[in-house]
C-alpha cells in the first residue's frame, strides 16, 4: 500500500463519514452542495489529525515499538517534515471547504473550524499536548460527535435541534469507543513514556468497563431516536455486533485482537450511521 495512504489510516475515516451522514439525514430537505462541503471538512480534519499524531508522536518517540498500525515516522518510511507538511495541507483543504461552507451558511463556521484544527493540532502537538493527559475521548466525543453531527444538520437548515444533538451521541460515543479500544491496546507503550492517556488512567479493567458503557450509550441513544422516528429501532439490529465487540473485550482480548475490535467498532459506528440515515429518510 502507498506510504501516504497508510499513513492516512483510512480505517479510521468512518468516523469522519458516519456524522455527516447522520447530520445531513435529519433535514428534510438536502442541500447536496453543503453536504459535498461538510464530508470534505470532516474527511480532510480527520486525515489531517492522523497525520499531525504521526508526526508529533513520532518526534515525541511514543510510537517506538508499539503493537497498532504502522506510522510513517515511527517506522522511517517517510521523513519527519514530509509527514507535518501532509498534515499541513489536509488542514488546508479543510479551510477551503470550510470557508466556502461558512459563506454558503453563517460566517461563524469559520470560528468553529478553526477551534477544529486547533483541537486536532492540540491533541498530541504543542507542548502539552491534551491527549498525554487524558482528554483525548472528550475531544474526540464534542468534535467528532457533537460538532461533526450538529453541524452537518446546521449547515443543511442553519438550525439546531434537539433532534440532532440526540443523534450526535452514538455518533460520539462510537468514536469515543474507538479511541479508548486504541489506547487500551497502547496501554502498556504509553505508560513507558509517560503518556497518560485516559486508558492509563483508568487502567485496564476500568477501561474496558469504560469502552462496554460507551457501546451501551450508543446503542441506547441510537434507538432513542425512534422518539424522531419509529425506524431508528431497526438500529437495534446491530446488538449483536455490540455484543460481539464488548464481549471480546471484557474477556481481557490484547495486543492485536484489539485491532480486530477496533475495526468491528468502526464498523458499527458506520451501520447504525447508515441505520439511523435511512430511518430518518423512509
Amino acid at each position: 500500500m502507498n506510504k501516504w495512504i497508510l499513513g492516512a489510516r483510512i480505517k479510521t475515516l468512518p468516523a469522519a463519514i458516519a456524522p455527516v451522514i447522520v447530520g445531513t439525514s435529519l433535514a428534510d430537505q438536502i442541500k447536496v452542495i453543503n453536504a459535498l462541503l461538510a464530508l470534505i471538512v470532516s474527511l480532510s480534519l480527520q486525515i489531517a489529525v492522523n497525520y499531525a499524531n504521526d508526526f508529533s508522536d513520532g518526534v515525541r518517540g511514543t510510537d517506538t515499538n508499539r503493537v497498532g498500525p504502522t506510522r510513517l515516522v515511527a517506522s522511517n518510511l517517510a521523513p519527519a517534515g514530509s509527514v507535518k507538511n501532509a498534515s499541513f495541507i489536509s488542514f488546508f483543504v479543510a479551510i477551503i471547504a470550510g470557508t466556502l461552507l461558512a459563506f454558503n451558511t453563517s460566517i461563524w463556521l469559520i470560528a468553529v473550524g478553526l477551534i477544529s484544527i486547533l483541537a486536532a493540532w492540540g491533541y498530541t502537538g504543542g507542548k502539552k499536548p491534551y491527549g498525554y493527559l487524558g482528554f483525548g475521548e472528550v475531544a474526540v466525543f464534542i468534535f467528532f460527535g457533537i460538532v461533526a453531527t450538529v453541524g452537518s444538520y446546521y449547515v443543511q437548515v442553519e438550525q439546531i435541534s434537539s433532534s440532532a444533538l440526540l443523534l450526535s451521541i452514538p455518533m460520539g460515543s462510537l468514536s469515543c469507543a474507538i479511541l479508548v479500544i486504541n489506547n487500551l491496546r497502547d496501554l502498556n507503550q504509553d505508560k513507558l513514556v509517560s503518556k497518560r492517556t485516559l486508558a492509563v488512567k483508568l487502567g485496564d479493567a476500568n477501561t474496558r468497563i469504560f469502552y462496554l458503557l460507551l457501546l451501551v450509550l450508543a446503542q441506547v441513544s441510537a434507538a432513542a431516536a425512534a422518539s424522531i422516528d419509529n425506524y431508528a429501532l431497526l438500529t437495534l439490529l446491530w446488538l449483536p455486533l455490540t455484543y460481539s465487540a464488548a464481549n471480546q473485550v471484557l474477556k481481557g482480548a490484547s495486543g492485536k485482537e484489539l485491532i480486530t475490535i477496533l475495526g468491528k467498532t468502526s464498523r458499527l459506528q458506520f451501520l447504525l450511521a447508515l441505520t439511523l440515515a435511512i430511518s430518518l429518510s423512509i
